[in-house]
């Protein structure tokens, strides 16, 4: 088996359901009393949301790259951003570590072709709509990309960070969130891709009538996959 490092806190209510999941999976694989090997290494949050807002993304990226330099030399094989966020530098990070890096939009893009997904919705930070790491990934597999008008978009990256990314899960905002979602459907959206890693903590697959693809679902399935391997 081989040995994951996370890079997780962006925030930690997402990083534990990475480690459940790949733990999840690896004992279903395997059977018995196993379990993934892990090596995790937890940011400070409003560390780098300070950093992000400022849009010192090559900061981040040194950053994180000496993290996954320790992880790599602790003996990870793979290393996993656990938020969907930190992948606008995954390119550049990937130039500057030996190691490979599984990529959350690759993961996802593979599952909405596997089920012949045509159009589909990105809901997540501002930085994961706005920015092209993402969508681009869909785009270029022939998948149409919509995102929510420029203040839905605004109110989502803010309860994210205000409510999510703090374990306030309140109904007002569940309600909203399922409102841009009903209009994008409306409007041809033929999946929901719930691209911020605390989304799943408030939208579930059932609160939509479209196939819900739950990023961190996808991407820790495949860290499993390829731990496995």
């Amino acid at each position: 088996m081989k040995t994951i490092g996370l890079i997780g806190g962006t925030s930690w209510l997402s990083t534990i359901d990475y480690y459940r999941i790949i733990n999840q999976e690896v004992n279903r694989e395997l059977g018995g009393l196993h379990s993934a090997k892990l090596l995790l290494y937890s940011v400070d949050l409003d560390e780098f949301k300070t950093i992000a807002d400022a849009g010192a993304w090559p900061k981040l990226t040194e950053w994180f790259a000496g993290i996954a330099h320790r992880l790599q030399t602790a003996g990870a094989e793979a290393i996993v951003l656990c938020a969907n966020t930190p992948h606008l530098i995954a390119t550049e990070l990937k130039q500057l570590v030996q190691i490979p890096i599984i990529h959350i939009a690759d993961a996802t893009v593979s599952e909405l072709r596997a089920q012949g997904i045509g159009k589909a919705a990105l809901l997540g930070t501002k930085f994961t709509m706005e920015a092209a790491f993402f969508k681009d990934k869909l785009l270029q597999q022939g998948i149409e990309v919509m995102i929510p008008d420029a203040d839905e978009r605004q109110f989502i990256h803010q309860t994210i960070f205000d409510e999510l990314e703090r374990g306030l899960l309140l109904t007002e905002t569940k309600v909203r969130y399922l409102s841009i979602i009903q209009n994008l459907i409306a409007k041809g959206a033929e999946a929901v891709i719930l691209g911020c890693t605390e989304i799943p903590l408030l939208i579930k697959p059932e609160d939509c009538t479209v196939p819900v693809f739950d990023t961190t679902l996808i991407h820790a399935k495949a860290a499993a996959r390829f731990a496995l391997t």
